[in-house]
C-alpha cells in the first residue's frame, strides 16, 4: 500500500515538473503577445496555450505517452481534452478580461485549472487501469 502511495506521489511530482516547463512557455509567450504586440486577452492566451500544448505533447511523448500501450490513442485522448478545454478557457478568460480582471490573474487561474484537470485526464482516462507499474517480485522471478 505504501509503495503504491509513493508511486502516485512520484507520478504527480513528475507531471507537475513537466507542467511547470509548459507553464513557463505559456507565461512568457502570453507576456510577449500581450505586452510587446499589445494583443487583447483571448488571442494572447490562445496562442500561448497552443505553444504550451505543443511543448507538452513533445515532452510527454518521450516521457509519459511511451508508457501507454497505445501511444496514438493516448495522444488522441489528450487531444480531445484540449478540444474541450481550449474553447471553454478562451471564452471564460476573455469574459473575465472584459470585466476588467487582471489578465495575469486570469492566466494563472486558467493554468491551475488546466494542471488539475489534465492530470486527472492522464491518470483516469489516458492510463486508467493500464497505468504502468513496477514488476512484482513474483514477475521478476519468472
Amino acid at each position: 500500500m505504501n509503495e503504491n502511495k509513493n508511486k502516485n506521489i512520484l507520478e504527480a511530482v513528475r507531471f507537475l515538473l513537466f507542467s511547470i516547463s509548459a507553464g513557463i512557455i505559456q507565461t512568457l509567450s502570453f507576456t510577449l503577445f500581450k505586452e510587446v504586440f499589445h494583443l487583447i486577452y483571448w488571442p494572447s492566451y490562445l496562442m500561448a496555450l497552443i505553444l504550451s500544448v505543443v511543448w507538452n505533447f513533445t515532452i510527454n511523448r518521450n516521457f509519459n505517452f511511451k508508457k501507454a500501450p497505445n501511444i496514438p490513442l493516448a495522444m488522441l485522448k489528450i487531444g480531445i481534452y484540449y478540444l474541450i478545454f481550449t474553447p471553454i478557457s478562451t471564452y471564460a478568460g476573455d469574459y473575465f478580461a472584459r470585466l476588467g480582471t487582471n489578465n495575469y490573474l486570469i492566466l494563472f487561474c486558467t493554468m491551475f485549472v488546466n494542471l488539475i484537470t489534465e492530470f486527472c485526464v492522464y491518470k483516469f482516462i489516458v492510463f486508467g487501469k493500464n497505468a504502468p507499474e513496477k514488476p512484482t517480485k513474483k514477475a521478476k522471478m519468472a
